[in-house]
């Protein structure tokens, strides 16, 4: 099995989406792989890196978002699961998820200080943000508040 994980993620939480387009565009020397309402991603092959960013102003301040790294095969997701599961370390479990427009499944850690990691599997793009991650019940399917699970150890239902 590797020791290293294939591709880091960060998301980070940013006042103005269409700024934050307009410099990482200039800055990454590329256009974005995905624009939602709210969200946005880059892919970058060197360093390799996937770096979203919504829009949510109110959290800019508190929490930047959370950092994550995406392995290659539900296999590879199980075998990380079990060995974070027997360190005690798994805050949260996240099967068939549909977040950040994309289903998923993954699981999540929080270092000492509340960092949020997520290792995750991603399946496929998809159009739906689970409706847990909503920002405005009012919006379920223009959701931005997503990827970012309350500190709990609760099990998440399927949602698709």
């Amino acid at each position: 099995m590797k020791t290293s994980y294939p591709r880091m993620h960060a998301s980070f939480y940013v006042k103005d989406l269409k700024k934050t387009i307009q410099f990482y565009t200039q800055f990454f020397g590329q256009e974005p792989d995905k624009v939602e309402y709210r969200y946005t991603k880059f892919t970058l092959e060197e360093p390799s890196l996937i770096i979203s960013f919504i829009e949510n102003p109110e959290k800019v301040q508190s929490n930047f978002g959370h950092l994550g790294f995406q392995v290659d095969s539900v296999e590879e997701l199980k075998s990380r699961l079990e060995k974070a599961k027997a360190k005690d370390l798994v805050k949260l479990e996240e099967i068939e998820t549909s977040c950040c427009y994309a289903v998923q499944d993954k699981f999540w850690v929080s270092d000492p200080d509340g960092i949020q990691w997520e290792v995750y599997f991603f399946h496929s793009d998809s159009k739906f943000n689970d409706p847990q991650y909503s920002m405005e019940e009012t919006q379920e399917t223009e959701n931005s508040e997503c990827c970012t699970p309350e500190e709990s150890t609760k099990a998440i239902q399927n949602c698709c």
